[in-house]
């Protein structure tokens, strides 16, 4: 299973994931101090609140594909990396209390693109996110 990830800056991920979890009729999957994580089934997204309060409410902190394996993200890198885009690996990184293994690569505007797979569940200090 595949879906598209989008991490949003929010000034208060309280306010955030009351709107949100109405928005998509659907409670976060996770939910910690300054983080918060929906994995929607329809349509199918992970939206991600990061608490930014020095960044513009509602803006972009990155995007994302998830996978369901470290296999499919090796895959994903050695296509990117045919394809002529420059990549940064991460394997076992604790990120957005998950370990994951992920690539980044980035887009033609600068903008943060990563496809990562979850390995395990993690506890991060508050304000430790991506």
């Amino acid at each position: 299973m595949s879906r598209v990830q989008l991490a949003l800056n929010v000034t208060d991920v309280e306010e955030a994931v009351s709107f949100y979890s109405r928005l998509f009729a659907t409670a976060p999957a996770k939910v910690r101090p300054g983080y918060a994580n929906f994995a929607i089934a329809d349509p199918p997204l992970k939206l991600v609140l990061i608490e930014e309060p020095s960044r513009e409410p509602g803006s972009l902190n990155h995007l994302g594909v998830e996978v369901g394996s470290s296999a499919e993200v090796t895959a994903a890198t050695a296509r990117l990396t045919a394809e002529g885009l420059t990549t940064t690996v991460e394997d076992g990184v604790t990120c957005c209390d998950a370990v994951q293994d992920k690539v980044w690569i980035g887009g033609p505007a600068g903008e943060p693109w990563e496809i990562y797979t979850v390995l395990a569940d993690a506890e991060m200090p508050p304000g430790s996110c991506c």
